[in-house]
């Protein structure tokens, strides 16, 4: 299948052994064979979610294969060998509110009064895809109390981009999942922080919070949508790795992701309690020995996929974040705002991203565990600045 088509650069897209294989021709197709190579790689040595012989997904992060969004996928992979900036992943606050306390909230600084309305939602939406973004995530506070969810799902352009949503699982009835899959969900994000009930709970301030995220699971599952365990992991979960996974087995799940905890909002003096790199290398192990497996869920280390042996930090490079307040933000847990939807247009924001010092360069691993970055523009702020900071334009 015909993925990507310039005229000095097409690329194909085969399936072999349940694998995708990505090949180009073309007068530019040396230039773009390294980044072939490197998804060739990946694709190559991890199992997906999913795969038959029409159809395969990778991940519940990408769109099908073969699909018009993969194809942005490819023309994205293929910006970068030409240093063209694209958004690959636009998240989007839709609400503050929630129903728990969870002790390393990252959004706990936000205050979003007005929050966005719906019109303002789908427009930043439109604007995101407008820029490249494929992959539109719904984020919170607790997503399940907007009522108008599914509209903003059924805004999301089908043919450029799939829609997902983070939750708690708090509000997500089998009726719901089954309304947010009629209006075009691809996939449902549950947050688990431990595998334990009391521990979860704990953690999420809240008792019934775990029974909330298991019957989350269950009912996004009845419904047919792509269901992924979504773990922040942290010096006291990390030893309880293999138990999230014989959960995620029992539950079913396609994918398992494991983000790492992050020194902001709630947890921001907490630098000694986040991951180290002996951490990261576990996560990485970990990962590839799960997806080795032939059955089970798909897992993805986040730390490792945005480290210097994959594709570094996606903070302002491929990833943008819009708070509930309209902010502009490099990604969910950078609370540095460069401008506000409510006051300038999406593209005009990302350029002025683009151009500051702190994410004109690549960066090998996630900024905000970077002593230099927190001590130059996170911890010089007044303690009287509300969060996220509007950076200036150097």
């Amino acid at each position: 299948m015909r993925v990507y088509d310039r005229s000095t650069i097409k690329v194909n897209a085969t399936t072999k052994n349940n694998r995708v294989v990505l090949d180009a021709e073309g007068t530019f197709s040396p230039v773009v064979k390294p980044i072939l190579t490197h998804i060739n790689n990946v694709f190559g040595e991890e199992k997906p979610v999913s795969a038959d012989e029409d159809r395969i997904i990778f991940s519940t992060w990408l769109p099908p294969i073969p699909s018009s969004i993969f194809g942005r996928v490819v023309s994205s992979q293929i910006g970068s060998v030409f240093k063209r900036r694209i958004p690959d992943q636009f998240s989007i606050g839709i609400t503050m509110k929630c129903p728990n306390n969870c002790i390393h909230c990252g959004a706990a600084d936000v205050v979003a009064n007005p929050e966005l309305s719906l019109d303002e939602i789908n427009n930043a939406v439109t604007q995101s895809i407008d820029l490249g973004s494929y992959l539109i995530s719904f984020d919170g506070g607790e997503t399940m109390l907007r009522k108008d969810l599914e509209d903003m799902v059924e805004n999301v352009d089908k043919e450029r981009a799939i829609a997902t949503v983070f939750t708690s699982g708090y509000g997500l009835t089998e009726q719901r999942a089954q309304s947010l899959k009629n209006a075009g969900l691809y996939a449902v994000r549950v947050s688990f922080d431990s595998p334990f009930e009391d521990e979860h709970d704990k953690v999420r301030g809240r008792d019934g919070a775990y029974q909330d995220a298991i019957s989350a699971v269950k009912n996004a599952k009845s419904a047919n949508l792509l269901t992924d365990m979504f773990v922040v992991v942290s010096p006291d979960n990390i030893d309880n790795l293999k138990e999230f996974y014989d959960l995620a087995v029992d539950l079913g799940v396609d994918e398992i992701s494991l983000y790492e905890i992050v020194a902001v909002g709630r947890w921001l003096h907490q630098e000694d309690q986040i991951l180290n790199d002996s951490d990261v290398s576990r996560l990485e192990t970990f990962q590839k020995n799960m997806n080795a497996k032939s059955e089970g869920p798909r897992v993805t280390a986040f730390p490792y996929i945005m480290g210097p042996k994959q594709f570094g930090c996606f903070a302002g490079r491929r990833w943008i974040h819009v708070t509930s307040a309209g902010d502009v933000l490099p990604c969910a847990y950078t609370p540095l705002s460069f401008g506000n939807i409510r006051e300038d247009n999406l593209k005009d924001i990302w350029k002025r991203m683009g151009k500051h010092s702190a994410y004109k360069n690549h960066a090998d691993y996630c900024m905000m565990r970077n002593p230099e970055f927190r001590k130059k523009y996170i911890h010089t702020l007044p303690d009287d600045v509300q969060m996220p900071y509007r950076m200036d334009k150097n």
